[in-house]
């Protein structure tokens, strides 16, 4: 029977609370823009790349914007939240004490982010980078989620199959790409109602799940 040997980790809104700074970010452009974004468009931005999420507010504001425009969005955006991160994250509940006993017990860990590298860093610099085995950026991959490109990149670079790893992810996006990846997908949303899928365990909270647990649901999946 395969065994449980690594945990993936996605970061915002999963393993630290960051969707409330990404919030006041796009706030504030959306305002810049001349408009106001919409209560129910930010929640189909969860987990996936910023050009993504831009062109989503473009839509709900009615505005174009060309080339140079956009990335001059993309820039305001990482630089806005970015100032909001220095001042502080929190992990999400549960969220650091599952990676503390992840690592406790020996297993391999990756962190894997749409967030581009100049932003998780500063992010891994407050959670501790030394808790990561392996860490895949937004932009460091061929393709972000959905796509499986960056859990695969990951499992790759931890030396692992996806039939002994398990991904933690709040977004339809990551759970999308945990689960085509192969990996066994502990779903915790945040801003997202996620509906139940095969392969995918809903919890409200990682508060008070274990290693242990972890284990039974990798064991339960290729039992079932």
């Amino acid at each position: 029977m395969q065994s449980l040997e690594a945990v993936l980790f996605d970061m915002d809104g999963t393993l630290v609370e960051t969707e409330h700074y990404w919030d006041r970010s796009l706030e504030l452009l959306a305002e810049d823009l001349g408009g106001r974004m919409s209560a129910e468009v930010r929640p189909a931005m969860v987990g996936v790349a910023v050009p993504v999420s831009l062109q989503l507010l473009y839509a709900d504001l009615g505005v174009t914007r060309t080339a140079a425009e956009q990335l001059r969005d993309d820039v305001f955006l990482y630089e806005t939240t970015g100032r909001q991160i220095e001042a502080g994250v929190q992990g999400r509940p549960g969220a650091l004490e599952l990676l503390s006993a992840v690592r406790a017990a020996g297993l391999r860990t990756a962190l894997v982010t749409s967030t581009h590298r100049r932003l998780a860093d500063r992010v891994l610099a407050q959670v501790g980078p030394e808790f990561f085995d392996v860490t895949v950026c937004g932009d460091e991959v061929p393709a972000t989620k959905p796509d499986p490109s960056p859990y695969l990149q990951a499992m790759a670079a931890l030396g692992v199959g996806p039939a002994s790893c398990v991904v933690i992810e709040d977004s339809l996006a990551g759970i999308t790409a945990g689960l085509a990846a192969g990996a066994t997908v502990v779903g915790v949303p945040t801003l997202q109602s996620l509906e139940p899928q095969d392969g995918l365990v809903l919890r409200s909270t990682l508060a008070g799940l274990t290693v242990e647990d972890l284990r039974a649901l990798l064991d339960d999946r290729i039992a079932a």
